[in-house]
């Protein structure tokens, strides 16, 4: 069974940082595609960064020089480190996996809630 569980959130003021982790389990981690999204009150989910099975990343423009995707194949865990964060990054932070062959991702954790004040 896959599962997806994510941690490190929390209540920051604006410009702090934090680090979410995802830890894996259930299916062959290496293989995976692998990307962090979030899900503000009120709005869509969007995603802030992707990481394919080569370590290839990619970020949403909003976050772009201050979120950096990571992941460590050996302990299956999966990180987003957040720097410099602002009260529009508040939102449910949630990993998600799929096999790299699809677009869609087929697995995912519960959130985490990361809380931004001014």
């Amino acid at each position: 069974q896959v599962q997806l569980v994510e941690s490190g959130g929390g209540s920051v003021q604006s410009g702090g940082s934090l680090r979410l982790s995802c830890a894996v389990s259930g299916y062959t981690y290496s293989r995976y595609c692998m990307a962090w999204f979030r899900q503000a009150a009120g709005k869509e989910r969007e995603g802030v960064a992707h990481m394919t099975s080569t370590r290839q990343t990619s970020y949403a423009e909003s976050v772009q020089g201050r979120f950096t995707i990571s992941r460590d194949n050996a302990e299956n865990m999966l990180y987003l480190q957040m720097n410099n964060l602002k009260p529009e990054d508040t939102a449910m932070y949630l990993c998600a996996a799929r096999i790299c062959s699809s677009s869609k991702y087929e697995y995912w954790g519960q959130g985490t809630q990361v809380t931004v004040s001014s």
